[in-house]
């Protein structure tokens, strides 16, 4: 390792964080400034929509339960079994 190189390399480091240093000491005579992304605005409207959302959708409760009342409510065993093992195949 050459000791020239790295004397060099440190003179440059230290011009610029000396430039760093006045321009962060600038800014923080001013004001500070926030600017959010389109994403991030889109991306904040969602998530409030999303929270803003009911967690349970009432029309198709209500249309289920119309059906199971009247008895009109089919569940297949096949399917109702298939169900049962992909839940309870994913614990053992």
């Amino acid at each position: 390792m050459r000791i020239e190189a790295y004397n060099q390399v440190a003179q440059v480091y230290k011009t610029h964080k000396s430039a760093g240093t006045a321009k962060a000491a600038k800014t923080a005579a001013g004001y500070d400034e926030v600017q959010i992304s389109s994403f991030g605005r889109d991306y904040q409207i969602a998530k409030q929509a999303v929270a803003d959302a009911p967690d349970v959708r009432e029309d198709r409760v209500a249309e289920v339960a119309a059906k199971v009342n009247s008895t009109r409510y089919e569940v297949s065993t096949e399917d109702f079994a298939c169900k049962l093992l992909e839940k309870y195949h994913s614990v053992i």
